[in-house]
């Protein structure tokens, strides 16, 4: 094929921003129930509402079916939800399930293979006026669903409380608040839902308290199980303020399993649930674990002790999630601590795993595939995809290829990043022009992103705008060090890195220093909009649901996140001197770059005010910033329906467009406001 030389930016392609949103979004929350496998799966043409997908075997023949609309199975506990669903085994009527649907946060008990197809039922109340009740991380016990009651008491966002509690499966609940049991009376802010042991007798779970976040501080506590279903005798056994317990986890035999940070990294621990007593099973400078910013995420799951490798062990097998920046799946053998990857194309896997006999599931995804449901037989060694599989939606030839750099920034620090260069198959630049690139800042800030198939990555190189995808100090995948780069330093470590990465780009003749810009979404829109104050090293930015003011994002986001702040700039009593030095809101003089500002209405994480506070400090100014406020009604924190995405991205790119000095005819043309009225 001759290859047509043709500016960057201008290139044909065949991946429109309708295709990039149909095909955003991965599989969740996998689980196991008996031999059959169950996950969530995003349905962005269907106003973003996630369904429940069922895969089994018929007749020798998998078979996938999916609970149908308006179910929507998530969680908003802690607004980010958690594990939304859980389900048992029942050899004469099948399977029964228990799940969260969105729309009124109402637990529902659902049995697919009932006569009739009947609807699922409700299990727990509609919230009462003034308040609202949650559910997350359930787990099946007797006549009971167990997991995370979150209620809210008041009108603010941090008037809320959280414990264990038991939730009859008879439906007495659905009419009856008082027919819901609490089994924690701890004085933690935050909880996951108990693991319960395979006897029965004992139950585990993580808790933690503000200012801390999961990654700062967590701890292990074991209760006994009575027999009349009460906790009893809680205690503390691993875990504290200045360690990370992300996981806990029961093998077959009764043993506890946790992934801990003691020491240094997250790493795989046999606990004593008496004494406390930890060993590393697996001390290696890698990830066993990450940020638990949802209850109910596995990096780990034992397998049972009799399967064919360990059968007179006394010990099972454990498969893992492990490595630096990105995951792959192991199997560890938690008496040599001998650990062996599994073979296949997955580059990077999602803390979920799910285990039944010797099969292992996961969802991962790779450069030249999206995130997909894979299984590995520990017994063959083989592993294979088996749901969520997406047929190439254009010829592979347009995915971009990520390239793993380590660059250098401030005081000789490492910068992790992945770079994907402009590709196409059938065009090039001249030979002395250099491509436009986008630094991508991540959210979380506490998170991290892999070198996986992104189809809005593709949007824009396969039209020859290059991206960088930075892992900025902080981030989490490289040890607790790294993340802690970022501590009281938000809004200059992960600018400078950003910015390091850029320079680096420009100087070494990959990326043209005149068309550089940056976005992100979240915390990565708050140090996009940073960089444009802190530097004039970019042409434009993109700014998607953004936090701009830390004062105002401690008073007005959800719980979880309003001690937040603590950690990334300082205590509150230094807090308004901080953000008058580092918040885009403070600093909107310094502000010159056109940028793009994308805001969902219904925000509870950074509403709207924020975005809107910048606009206030933008007015008046005797050079007009050139902008544009795209707002979308019913969409919250990320955006989730294809009619949102498909606008986001084609907002975007024409603003790449207008300000690189390049021809598009096939997006419609972002106006670009100079007198700032918040109506734009």
């Amino acid at each position: 094929m001759t290859a047509t030389t043709r500016p960057y930016g201008s290139w044909p392609s065949p991946i429109d921003a309708g295709l990039a949103a149909s095909l955003d979004g991965r599989p969740e929350y996998l689980g196991t129930v008996g031999p059959e496998v169950w996950w969530t799966e995003p349905r962005p043409e269907e106003a973003g509402r996630r369904t429940l997908v069922r895969r089994r075997l018929v007749d020798g023949e998998p078979e996938i079916t999916e609970l149908p609309a308006p179910w929507n199975v998530r969680s908003r506990v802690t607004e980010y939800g958690g594990l939304p669903w859980a389900g048992a085994e029942r050899p004469a009527d099948g399977p029964l399930l228990v799940f969260v649907h969105f729309a009124d946060q109402r637990l529902y008990a659902y049995e697919p293979d009932a006569p009739g197809g009947p609807e699922p039922r409700p299990l727990t109340p509609v919230s009462r006026t003034g308040g609202g009740l949650r559910w997350a991380d359930p787990v099946l016990r007797g006549g009971e669903v167990w997991c995370v009651l979150e209620e809210f008491t008041g009108p603010g966002p941090t008037d809320v409380r959280r414990v264990s509690a038991a939730v009859p499966l008879d439906g007495s609940a659905a009419e009856n608040r008082g027919a819901v049991r609490e089994l924690t009376h701890d004085r933690y802010r935050f909880t996951t839902g108990p693991r319960l042991s395979p006897d029965g007798r004992r139950a585990a779970w993580l808790v933690w308290d503000h200012p801390r976040m999961p990654w700062d501080g967590t701890e292990l506590r074991v209760a006994e199980v009575t027999d009349g279903g009460e906790l009893a005798d809680a205690r503390t056994v691993l875990g504290g303020p200045d360690e990370a317990v992300a996981q806990v986890e029961w093998t077959a035999e009764g043993n506890l399993l946790a992934v801990s940070d003691r020491g240094g990294w997250w790493n795989p621990y046999s606990v004593d649930p008496r004494t406390g007593w930890a060993i590393n099973l697996c001390p290696r400078e890698e990830e066993f674990g990450g940020p638990l910013w949802k209850p109910g995420l596995r990096w780990l799951a034992p397998l049972p002790g009799d399967t064919p490798h360990t059968a007179g062990s006394g010990a099972g097998l454990v498969a893992v999630l492990h490595g630096q920046g990105s995951s792959v799946l192991g199997i560890l053998d938690p008496e040599s601590g001998d650990l062996v990857d599994a073979a296949g194309p997955w580059t990077a896997w999602q803390p979920t795993l799910a285990v039944h006999g010797t099969r292992v599931y996961g969802v991962a995804a790779s450069p030249r595939s999206a995130y997909e449901v894979v299984e590995l037989d520990t017994a063959t060694g083989h592993a294979r995809a088996v749901g969520a599989q997406r047929p190439d939606p254009v010829d592979p030839a347009y995915y971009p290829e990520p390239q793993s750099r380590t660059f250098l920034g401030p005081d000789n620090r490492q910068i992790h990043a992945y770079v994907y260069p402009p590709h196409h198959p059938a065009c090039r630049a001249a030979a002395d022009e250099l491509p436009p690139y986008v630094v991508w800042a991540h959210g979380g800030p506490t998170d991290h992103v892999p070198p996986v198939l992104d189809l809005q990555i593709a949007y824009f190189t396969s039209r020859g705008i290059g991206v960088v995808e930075v892992n900025y100090g902080g981030s989490t995948g490289y040890g607790r060090a790294y993340r802690e780069r970022l501590r009281e330093q938000w809004g200059v470590v992960d600018v400078e890195d950003c910015a390091a990465v850029a320079r680096a780009l420009a100087a070494e003749g990959t990326a043209d220093p005149a068309r550089l810009a940056i976005r992100g979404g979240s915390a990565g829109g708050w140090t996009a909009a940073a960089s444009l104050a802190a530097t004039d090293l970019y042409a434009c930015a993109a700014i998607i649901y953004p936090v701009l003011d830390l004062v105002g994002f401690a008073e007005e986001t959800h719980d979880l996140e309003s001690r937040y702040i603590d950690g990334l700039a300082g205590p509150p009593q230094t807090l308004a001197v901080i953000n008058r030095d580092r918040s885009p809101v403070a600093r909107a003089d310094a502000i010159t770059a056109p940028f793009v500002l994308l805001q969902g209405l219904e925000d509870p994480i950074c509403p709207p005010a924020q975005a809107e506070r910048l606009l206030d400090a933008l007015q008046g100014r005797p050079e007009p910033v050139p902008h544009a406020y795209v707002t979308f009604e019913g969409e919250g924190h990320g955006f989730r329906r294809a009619d949102t995405m498909v606008r986001a991205l084609e907002a975007e790119l024409s603003l790449y467009a207008q300000v690189f000095g390049i021809e598009r005819t096939d997006v419609p043309r972002l106006d670009l406001d100079l007198d700032l009225d918040l109506d734009g």
